[in-house]
């Protein structure tokens, strides 16, 4: 018990604060950003500064939201670090790991990652930290960019959309999993097969189905598989990005209890939306891996819920409203990529909540199993040493999404005009809230917390 002597710059009280034992009545006291303290409710801290949390909200831990696409330098017109973090902290999330491509320079070396955080430095409303990529004749920079403090590094086994990030064959793969093993970092890897997409019908226009039979669950099960050999085969650790094909789920188990080092993510486009529900031409719900039938969503719940599949996470990936193509409606045009950074909370728990299962487990989804995947000991939990990262939450309140009041920097959403349950009041950051003004936001490396 704290001594209620003690004095902090920070105290926030509620009937409902969920820390790593549950939900239950606390106080939690703060200093110089930093957690010191978890009491009962009634222990009647001391702060400069006391917040009531309301009895209709619950305190969470700041969310991390390891799969975000800013896009900047380069690419700032579809999305930028001021942007993109203003969208995470209205969303709760308090911490983004930024992917290493459709910026200009990828994040393929040492020099590409300054460039990038140099541009990232003091704009940034949430904490940053980065990926690296590993694409064809990279290898000898993979170590370089460990050191450097990136959090693993991402490749493709297809085309990526974007020249300037190349894919890698199956033996490069392997190399760089021999590599990464040699100093435990981590692959994380978009696994489509390209031979399976390219066997597969092709026909333009606007009709999703035609879409969705061009990207068949076969091309993901066969490229998960192949990682999974390769994983296994170099005891190197492997992550599989953005789950859709519920078929891929018994070999993933298999895999995991064999010991392989493999931890997998899905994101809310895939729990949410079904591909009955997507009307021909609404291109705003393109994306890849796609957006699978109903049957399908049922199965990946399942996994959710079992513990197979270890994060949740949005794959922001934004783009102008140009390019999706909104007049033709084509979906062999339009660029792939759900903007969801702002939502992913509600969305996710209107849906959980609807199968019954509890808040809790959708929050460690989203915030302790994402921050221990990425090493941020320091975040993703209410517990005394933390960073004092929190979102504000009202589980039951509802509200239905205007595109037009979302922060992501173009107005193009899958959900506009969707009633969601659950609305982030607030965003604290190591014990600020953060309100969209001065950037407080600090960028972090890998090994530094």
């Amino acid at each position: 018990m704290p001594d209620p002597a003690d004095h902090y710059d920070l105290v926030l009280r509620g009937e409902r604060v969920l820390t790593p034992e549950g939900v239950g009545p606390h106080e939690v006291g703060v200093r110089d950003g930093v957690i010191v303290a978890v009491a009962p409710l009634g222990a009647d801290l001391a702060g400069d500064r006391v917040v009531e949390v309301g009895s209709e909200e619950i305190l969470l831990p700041g969310l991390v939201d390891s799969h975000v696409h800013v896009n900047e330098p380069g690419r700032t017109e579809w999305e930028g670090f001021a942007s993109a973090t203003r969208a995470a902290a209205a969303g709760g999330v308090t911490t983004i790991v930024d992917m290493p491509l459709n910026s200009i320079p990828p994040t393929v070396d040492v020099e590409a990652l300054e460039i990038k955080r140099g541009v990232a430095r003091d704009q940034v409303h949430v904490d940053v930290g980065f990926w690296g990529g590993a694409v064809p004749g990279n290898t000898a920079q993979l170590r370089p960019l460990h050191e450097a403090g990136v959090f693993g590094f991402k490749c493709f086994l297809l085309p990526s959309g974007v020249d300037e990030f190349p894919p890698l064959g199956l033996d490069e793969i392997e190399e760089d999993l021999a590599e990464l093993a040699t100093f435990d970092s981590v692959l994380i890897v978009h696994a489509e097969d390209p031979h399976v997409i390219e066997d597969a019908p092709h026909r333009e226009g606007p009709v999703y189905a035609d879409f969705l039979a061009s990207r068949p669950r076969a091309a993901e099960d066969v490229g998960i598989k192949d990682v999974i050999d390769r994983a296994r085969r170099t005891g190197a650790r492997a992550h599989i990005l953005h789950l859709s094909s519920s078929d891929a789920l018994e070999e993933i188990r298999t895999a995991k209890a064999e010991g392989v080092r493999l931890t997998v993510e899905t994101c809310p486009h895939y729990l949410v939306l079904t591909a009955e529900e997507i009307p021909d031409g609404a291109t705003a719900f393109k994306c890849c891996p796609p957006i699978r039938e109903a049957g399908n969503q049922d199965l990946l719940w399942e996994a959710v819920a079992d513990g197979t599949i270890d994060l949740i996470v949005s794959d922001h990936s934004p783009a102008t409203v140009e390019l999706k193509h909104p007049e033709s409606g084509g979906f062999d045009v339009a660029w792939g990529g759900i903007s969801s950074l702002q939502l992913g909370l509600p969305l996710v728990w209107t849906e959980a909540r609807r199968r019954g299962i509890p808040l809790e487990r959708i929050v460690a989804l989203m915030s302790s199993q994402p921050a221990a995947f990425v090493g941020l000991q320091r975040k993703g939990a209410i517990a005394v040493g933390g960073d004092a990262d929190f979102a504000v939450f009202a589980p039951d309140e509802s509200f239905t999404v205007d595109v037009a009041e979302l922060r992501h920097k173009n107005p193009v959403s899958a959900y506009a005009g969707r009633t969601l349950d659950g609305v982030v009041r607030a965003a604290y950051l190591r014990g600020e809230v953060v309100d969209g003004g001065e950037p407080r936001g600090r960028l972090l490396a890998h090994g530094v917390d």
